[in-house]
This record gives structure tokens, sequence and C-alpha cells, in this order.
């Protein structure tokens, strides 16, 4: 009897003594508050600046040690780079590596920041430590990869994406990234088998359909083109750039001129100042041998990029076309002045200076 009474004084004592510690930390006197504030912090939400609050009042308590502030500080970083201030995630995510220096995705996320912020080489360095911490995770390949790309090491950037999709072989993203690196490479029948396999794995994302549509339009199959660009803009019709695209290649194509100039009209009505669709819109109406309302897109088109040399030489063959000699030949004297195989270029999309124009534009020397 004696020895229960003394195990129940002991755990009463024990009992105690936790409240009169937990009582002593400043940031707490209620344990649902530091419940509240662990979940708060611990799950990235609409109001980030609550979730720093509650981030900061766990770190503060001093009932957050080893792993579990490492923890603290990670998640007041995500909440940090949410909110766009990379300087103080960074902040954060490199005390937690401090506290925990095994931390992998702390590494990850501070090159996420790195990234964002332009610094490549840091980037690149904090991928690197995660991939060693945690070599079975994929995100830092693939994130490593677009750092690579933005270098234009492609060969690395391809390599490492390989890796993401060996490691997780459902890894849509490193797909889709792979074939951009093999787009700009110029291996377009690798691009197009990347995004095919992005789509299938993805099939409600529109990017790799748009891109995949790049590669059969620098291939000139303009038919699979056209249908990529629709089903880009079929699942996200708000994106303006998907209307442009299909309007160039519509245009190139000469099908349909009509549902091109549709195409650039919607575009513009998304993006009302953009050059790229102006000179895409420009060649629509110069096939159509509208050529004033050609005349003045391109000129829209160079106000916004004054070195547009494209725009610069379809307005001057446009000119020369209506009759205005001095005025087409200083266009196209000046778009290859910016680039000498404009012509050649021109050529490939419809845009020819006819015999009568030939000898009144002379070359630029």
């Amino acid at each position: 009897m004696r020895a229960r009474r003394w195990i129940f004084a002991a755990l009463f004592l024990l009992a105690w003594i936790g409240v009169v510690i937990w009582a002593a930390a400043p940031a707490y006197r209620d344990f649902r508050d530091f419940w509240a504030d662990q979940e708060l912090c611990d799950a990235t939400g609409p109001d980030v600046d609550a979730q720093i609050a509650a981030c900061t009042r766990q770190i503060d308590s001093g009932h957050r040690h080893g792993h579990d502030l490492a923890i603290e500080h990670y998640n007041r970083g995500i909440a940090w780079r949410a909110k766009g201030d990379l300087d103080r995630a960074i902040t954060d995510y490199s005390e937690a590596i401090r506290v925990d220096p095994e931390y992998a995705h702390a590494y990850f996320n501070r090159g996420i920041a790195w990234a964002k912020k332009g610094e490549l080489d840091r980037a690149i360095a904090d991928y690197s430590e995660a991939i060693q911490l945690d070599p079975k995770d994929a995100d830092p390949y693939n994130s490593r990869g677009i750092a690579w790309r933005a270098e234009g090491d492609l060969d690395r950037a391809i390599t490492d994406y390989t890796e993401a999709i060996r490691v997780d072989p459902e890894y849509a993203h490193a797909y889709f990234n792979r074939g951009i690196a093999w787009a700009k490479k110029g291996d377009l029948d690798r691009a197009i088998a990347d995004h095919t396999e992005a789509i299938r794995l993805d099939p409600k994302d529109a990017d790799p359909y748009r891109n995949r549509g790049d590669a059969y339009a620098s291939e000139k199959d303009y038919e699979h083109a056209i249908a990529d660009y629709t089903e880009a803009i079929r699942l996200d019709p708000a994106d303006a750039n998907n209307f442009n695209l299909r309007c160039w290649i519509r245009a190139l194509e000469g099908k349909d001129l009509n549902g091109a100039l549709a195409d650039c009209n919607e575009s513009l009505r998304l993006r009302a100042n953009d050059g790229n669709t102006f000179n895409s819109r420009g060649l629509v109406q110069f096939r159509l041998g509208a050529f004033d309302a050609a005349i003045a897109d391109y000129d829209t088109a160079i106000a916004r990029n004054a070195n547009d040399a494209e725009s610069l030489y379809a307005r001057g063959v446009a000119k020369l076309k209506k009759g205005d000699a001095a005025g087409g030949n200083a266009d196209i004297v000046a778009a290859k002045a910016i680039k000498p195989d404009i012509a050649a270029v021109s050529a490939d999309y419809g845009i020819t200076v006819d015999a009568a124009g030939a000898n009144a534009a002379p070359e630029h020397k």
C-alpha cells in the first residue's frame, strides 16, 4: 500500500514539474494553443501571415529541438517563399540545415529559392546536396536539370531529367522538361516522344500539347501542330499564346486564313499589347492580300519591338506591293541590318519580293 502511495506521489511530482516547465515558456500558456500552432505551421494555406506567426511562436516557445525545430524553420521558409520574400525563406532554410545538416528537403527548397533569385550555381549546389542525402527523390534531379538548362548545358539537363524519370517513371514534368531540352538540341523526334509521354501521364496539362505542337510546327507538320494547339486551347482557353501559335501556323498552312484571323483576334483580346500576335496577324492579313491592314499590324509589332526584323521585312514587302518603293526599300534594308538572312527566313512564311520589287531593294552592305 505504501509503495503504491509513493508511485502516485512520484507521478504527481513529475506532472507538477512538467506543468511548471511548460508555464515557464514565454510563448504558450495552453496545450491547445501549442498544438493548434503546430497544425497551422505544418500546413501551408491561403493565410501565409498566420502560418509565419504560428511557426515563429513554435520556434520561440523553447519546446522544439533538433529535427523538430528544423521542421518549424523549414515550414516558415516555405511560407516566406509563398509570400515572395526569398531572402527570409533562404534564412529559414539555412537555419533548418544548421540545426539538422541531413535535412534533404531544406537543401532542395533552398535551391528553389536560389534559382528564383537567379543564383543558379548556388541552386545547383543545393540540389546536388539534396540528391546526395536522398538519391531516391526525383524532384531535385528535375530541378537541377532546369537549372542546367537555364545555364545552357542541355546535355547535363537531359542527364538529370533522365535520372528523375529512372527514379520515378510516372514523373510527367520530367518528360516535359526533357522534351524541351531535346527540342533545343534540334532532336524533334525525341522531343515529340517525351511530350507524348508527358501527355499520357497528365492529359489535363496544356503545356505538353503546346510544346509538342511547336515541335510538329518545326517539322512543318502543320496538321498535327494545329491539332495540338487546339487541344491546348481546350484545356487552357485563357492562354493567349496558344491562340497566337495556332493563328501563326494556320497562316503558314494557308488553308483557313479566316480561322487564323479569328485566333489572332482572340489572342489580342486576352493580351492586347502582344507584339508577337500583331506580327502573326500581319502575316494573316498579308496572305489575305489586305496589305493596308498588314502594314498597320506590322507598325504595331515594330512599335513594341524596334528590332523585330521579321515585321520590318514583311512591312517592307507589303509596302512594295502597294507601290511604295522608297518605304519598302527602307524597311527591307533595316531588317537585313538586324538579321542578314531575313529574306530566306521570310520566304518560308510566303513573304517574298516579286520581280518588280526585287531590283528596287538593294542588299545591305
